[in-house]
């Protein structure tokens, strides 16, 4: 097996960055959803309900973050300086909420006149203090979903795509998923037999948590902002696992370094 992808979305939700290599934090990729857009309420804005979020094209610089989206521009923002924090959550039911330091007036103008609504632009200053779920004992991570990393199986969405396929529907492409890391030459579903053990990608090892549920997310095309019903009605027909719909596997990193398209992946 090899790696052959790697991916960040420097602001929750955004359009993904393709990466030839990436260093591996406890909490995650480099650069990776440390940046979230926030409503009126301090919530967390994603592409669930905010669709438009595919169009932001996010990059990370030394100590800034450049934005740039159809019609709007760009924009550099500089990471915020000790100040005040700003407690957000990433969704309205979690209940503890993350301390944030605002990004500052300018980037939630330019950020709400792209989306058409009020909102702030929030940076994650401090991802040792963000515990995913209820245990210290899967790490600490930024602002993906519920894990530092997501890994998606290539064959497995081969086999996704077929039964697309069978039913009169359009294939997917991997990106659909939004993972971190993209596994090649791997048996379809392999990543089942993974939970609980290890996988090393070249010279790192993570360990294998769980399978992830995916959301509505997975219908929405990334270069369009379209909305469908697929490939969430093929998950639910074939992949319905403990009232889960599984797709991809969800990693906690060992410890830090640096990982590389071509690696080599072994389950351990």
């Amino acid at each position: 097996m090899r790696l052959g992808a790697i991916y960040t979305y420097p602001v929750k939700g955004c359009h993904r960055v393709t990466h030839d290599d990436a260093r591996v934090e406890p909490w995650g990729l480099a650069g990776d959803r440390r940046w979230l857009i926030v409503d009126a309420d301090g919530i967390g804005v994603t592409q669930r309900e905010t669709a438009a979020l595919v169009f932001l094209r996010a990059a990370v610089q030394p100590g800034a973050l450049h934005l740039t989206a159809p019609g709007r521009g760009e924009i550099t923002i500089q990471e915020p300086p000790p100040a005040h924090d700003l407690g957000v959550k990433i969704f309205k039911s979690r209940r503890a909420p993350v301390s944030t330091r605002p990004a500052g007036a300018d980037a939630d103008a330019w950020l709400s006149d792209f989306l058409d609504r009020p909102v702030r632009l929030v940076f994650l200053h401090d991802p040792t203090a963000h515990v995913p779920g209820a245990s210290a004992e899967l790490g600490t991570m930024t602002f993906a979903d519920g894990y530092p990393l997501l890994l998606a199986n290539a064959a497995s969405l081969s086999a996704l795509n077929d039964w697309l396929l069978e039913s009169g529907d359009e294939p997917v492409p991997i990106t659909r998923f939004r993972s971190n890391v993209v596994v090649e030459g791997a048996a379809p579903w392999a990543e089942d037999g993974w939970i609980g053990g290890r996988l090393r990608v070249g010279e790192v090892v993570f360990k294998a948590i769980s399978l992830c549920d995916r959301c509505v997310v997975t219908t929405i095309d990334q270069e369009t902002a379209e909305k469908g019903k697929q490939p969430l009605r093929a998950l639910g027909q074939h992949r319905n696992i403990d009232q889960g719909l599984m797709f991809g596997l969800n990693l906690v990193p060992e410890a830090p370094g640096p990982i590389f398209l071509g690696d080599e992946v072994e389950f351990m």
